[in-house]
């Protein structure tokens, strides 16, 4: 039998893990939009090492392999911001990413001062919109970013606050 997918806080040890891995999958996105100068695909090894110091960040594993990650902060005005959510593509359409946003959703949650999640796609990532509407996620606004990509702001309430739409 197969081995079991399990999810845990990522670790140092993680950042290079997880760097190669965003860089993986981020190049259906590139593609998608024709722009190869995307931030997670021009991130820092350094970069992703603060933001495991600074935020929460989870990885999945399939044994010792990091198959999926996310990451999220809590800013002072109560948003929980949830961002690069990615997942290999030999693992993807099984309900990984489903499960991670769930994790990091609780995990941003649990201290009670989030009002609402809020994270942003591309106008044609259709997949990834699609999860997020599947999760409850609503779009709240859009933004401009070129002639090629609008990045899609959704949100998620958690108490009776309304979520802030800024992206």
């Amino acid at each position: 039998m197969g081995m079991s997918v399990t999810i845990s806080e990522a670790g140092e040890q993680d950042a290079e893990k997880i760097l190669k891995l965003q860089y993986l999958c981020y190049q259906s996105e590139a593609e998608l939009y024709g722009d190869y100068s995307i931030e997670p695909l021009t991130q820092s090894l350094d970069s992703i090492k603060a933001e495991l110091t600074t935020g929460n960040v989870l990885v999945a594993r399939l044994g010792d392999e990091v198959v999926a990650s996310v990451r999220g902060t809590v800013d002072a005005d109560g948003t929980a911001r949830i961002g690069k959510l990615i997942v290999h593509p030999r693992m993807q359409r099984h309900g990984l990413g489903g499960r991670l946003l769930n994790t990091i959703e609780r995990r941003l949650g649990s201290g009670g001062t989030a009002k609402c999640f809020q994270l942003f796609s591309g106008h044609r990532s259709e997949q990834n919109l699609q999860l997020y509407r599947k999760h409850g996620y609503v779009a709240v606004g859009t933004q401009r970013v070129n002639d090629r990509l609008t990045l899609v702001t959704l949100a998620k309430e958690i108490s009776a606050s309304a979520c802030v739409t800024s992206a």
